[in-house]
């Protein structure tokens, strides 16, 4: 339990990969946009997302997981979704970066996918939430129409969880990933 709570200090590297993968995460999620019926877009993002959370840690994961795609939805015109994202990813990476530390380098696959379980949640709770705000009718009415998203939320997930897997397989082979990043 000691190794999953393990508090990470602030080194300068380490505040530099966490912007880098803010960054990272806000063009993974913009280079490829494909409209969802809920008004949202499936993206690339979450592969960046759950594979920093893996590289950086739980907080910092959390911290770039959350702005990269926030921002991305900022200058994609979906400000709206900026809160909700900014929660969302974070709380992704927070799954994938604990459940990481806890199943150890076997919990790859597992970490990735429990970690996509928030981002479909979320944005199905979120869309229906919206519905709702917006003069959409009750509450369960907007949720029961909102689950038109979900479908599009699953193969976002499929695809982020599969893409994260195989490129932590990959930087496992680096010899530069195995020195600065031992616990891949």
């Amino acid at each position: 339990m000691e190794k999953v709570l393990k508090r990470e200090t602030a080194s300068p590297r380490l505040l530099a990969l966490t912007g880098l993968f803010a960054a990272l995460g806000c063009v993974g999620t913009m280079v490829l946009q494909v409209p969802s019926p809920t008004g949202g877009y499936m993206n690339l993002g979450d592969a960046v997302v759950i594979l920093g959370a893996w590289l950086l840690g739980p907080a910092y994961g959390a911290i770039a997981g959350g702005v990269g795609p926030a921002m991305a939805d900022l200058l994609s015109g979906y400000a709206v979704y900026v809160p909700a994202t900014l929660a969302i990813k974070a709380v992704m990476a927070l799954t994938a970066a604990y459940l990481y530390r806890t199943f150890g380098k076997k919990g790859l696959l597992l970490s990735a996918l429990a970690a996509e379980a928030p981002m479909v949640l979320g944005y199905w709770l979120f869309d229906g939430a919206l519905a709702a705000l917006s003069g959409g009718g009750s509450l369960g009415l907007c949720l029961m129409g909102s689950a038109a998203g979900i479908p599009s939320n699953l193969v976002q997930a499929a695809f982020g969880a599969a893409a994260s897997t195989l490129l932590a397989l990959a930087l496992r082979r680096s010899s530069y990933a195995q020195k600065h990043f031992p616990s891949l």
